[in-house]
């Protein structure tokens, strides 16, 4: 075909990782660490309200709903959210239900971002962001997140140790800079930025007029007692800032694709003429169920049996489980103070599974394969959540997903006590 077939925004951007390593999770029969979705169903009450929208008397919950979000899913969540931005939110013109977080995402990045507007996206980031700013004609700028430990503090490493410098962020500050991308809880890392990370965060956006696309899907998967701060809800922010929510991680229910986002109406008209063009709705069914659990959720908020409370403390456990048993094994993971994941260091392992022979080959990539060969544990090399030019820089993590059954994590907890247990160690 003599004509182009392709177009040029997807120049660089049609590989994916998750294609790759999930199918090679599949082909060696793994115990899979590495996708992060629960194995457990989502609570009773919401699995209920979804097949109550189905096969109820309501018919119309088959049938379109709003294009921007069904009405009572936005007014939940405008009820729900609103004391937490500290606004009374019109849950018309600030709140915008997509198909999942991805979908509000996508919508952002396509409705904000133009030709030669540049991105700051903080390294390591959720893999999407780099692609969405690409074919949104946009200039990817990355900024690292580097630990920082104390010397002699005998703490182990945590996901907080890694902080952004301010100095280098407004460094790569230009005028072509539109737009600053945060994600906290962080994917991978489980790094919860504190209130003054935040602010200093903030006053740069604010400096130089910047737009903040905040990911917060894991905002209620905080542990240890950290505390998820909303960066819009700080002076200045609520009136540039877009922040990203999911029911999928809210309620457990990935599968679902319901998300949504929050912002002023001076933001969000945009992401709606470009929601309206392309994705136009999700299933009107799983927004009413979702819309039914923040109803049930609202009752019970900061009670003993909040969902979220005992989804939070459950999680904990599983966290902690896991890292004693990377630690058992030799690798050295750091304590994830939020989502779904856990990073580990697996350097140690450099001397009994040499690096690939082709440099270019980041660590983690290769190490992360031969596990799943040669021990069917599935996880995600780390390197992938990093711009090209960084990959080599922090290729001897590996991240894991606790958010898995007891079965699941006790069947990783046998390969990693067999693992720990060999001797001379694992074998190229």
């Amino acid at each position: 075909m003599a004509k182009r077939i392709q177009a040029r925004r997807l120049e660089g951007v049609d590989e994916n990782i998750w294609v790759e390593f999930v199918s090679l999770a599949a082909q060696y029969k793994t115990v899979n660490l590495g996708q992060g979705f629960p194995d457990f169903p989502p609570p009773r009450y919401v699995r209920e309200a979804f097949s109550k929208a189905i096969t109820g008397e309501q018919t119309l919950l088959n049938q379109y709903t709003r294009a921007f979000g069904h009405p009572p899913l936005v007014k939940a969540l405008a009820q729900f959210f609103g004391p937490l931005f500290g606004k009374e939110l019109d849950p018309l013109s600030n709140v915008m239900v997509s198909v999942g977080a991805y979908g509000a995402l996508f919508c952002s990045f396509q409705a904000l971002v133009d030709e030669g507007d540049e991105v700051i996206i903080i390294e390591p980031f959720f893999d999407s962001y780099e692609p969405m700013t690409l074919m949104a004609g946009g200039r990817c700028v990355f900024v690292s997140l580097r630990p920082q430990t104390s010397a002699g503090d005998g703490k182990p490493p945590s996901s907080g140790d890694w902080r952004l410098d301010p100095a280098e962020l407004e460094a790569k500050i230009n005028k072509n800079t539109k737009m600053l991308v945060l994600n906290t809880p962080n994917n991978p890392l489980g790094k919860v930025f504190t209130k003054e990370e935040l602010e200093e965060i903030a006053n740069i956006c604010i400096k130089y007029d910047l737009i903040c696309i905040s990911d917060e899907v894991y905002e209620w998967l905080v542990y240890d007692g950290n505390q998820h701060v909303r960066i819009a809800s700080l002076p200045g922010m609520w009136d540039r800032t877009i922040t990203i929510g999911s029911a999928g991680k809210t309620f457990s229910a990935t599968g679902w694709k319901v998300g949504w986002a929050f912002g002023p109406d001076s933001l969000l008209k945009h992401l709606r003429t470009v929601h309206q063009n392309s994705i136009y709705h999700c299933a009107t069914a799983a927004q009413e169920a979702v819309a039914q659990g923040f109803l049930k959720e609202l009752e019970r908020q900061g009670k003993p049996d909040c969902y979220f409370l005992q989804l939070r403390d459950e999680l904990q456990k599983k966290r902690d489980r896991l890292y004693h048993c990377l630690t058992e094994v030799g690798m050295t993971p750091l304590i994830s103070q939020g989502s779904y994941f856990m990073i580990a260091d697996v350097s140690r392992f450099k001397s009994q599974v040499p690096p690939p022979t082709d440099p270019n080959i980041p660590y983690d990539n290769y190490f992360t394969k031969w596990m799943m060969k040669h021990k069917q544990l599935a996880a995600i090399p780390v390197s992938a959540f990093y711009s090209a030019p960084h990959k080599k820089q922090f290729e001897n993590y590996i991240r894991f997903c606790f958010v898995k059954e007891d079965a699941t994590l006790k069947a990783a907890e046998k390969i990693l006590q067999k693992w720990s247990s060999e001797s001379p160690g694992p074998q190229d």
